[in-house]
């Protein structure tokens, strides 16, 4: 799992994201989870940089505190699993 949030402080909590070249920090509350259409995929972006997620690290991260900013992807064409 890339995130791991800190709730010692019910205040602020703090997520912390494995990137590749070690770690980012951010509080919670400061981050939106964004949904990127062509992936069809949840993401954050820090620093330039798009961390991609699961349904359930997002929601774990909107628990503590992240905006979400998610869109509904729907389907095109009739053949498309989405």
């Amino acid at each position: 799992m890339p995130v791991r949030i800190d709730e010692t402080n019910p205040e602020q909590k703090v997520c912390f994201f494995t990137v590749e070249h070690g770690e980012e920090i951010r509080l919670c509350s400061d981050l939106t989870v964004i949904t990127d259409t062509d992936k069809a995929m949840s993401a954050v972006d820090i620093e330039g940089q798009r961390i991609y997620l699961t349904e359930a690290e997002v929601d774990a991260l909107t628990v503590a505190g992240a905006k979400d900013g998610r869109e509904h992807v729907k389907a095109d064409t009739g053949d498309s699993v989405v």
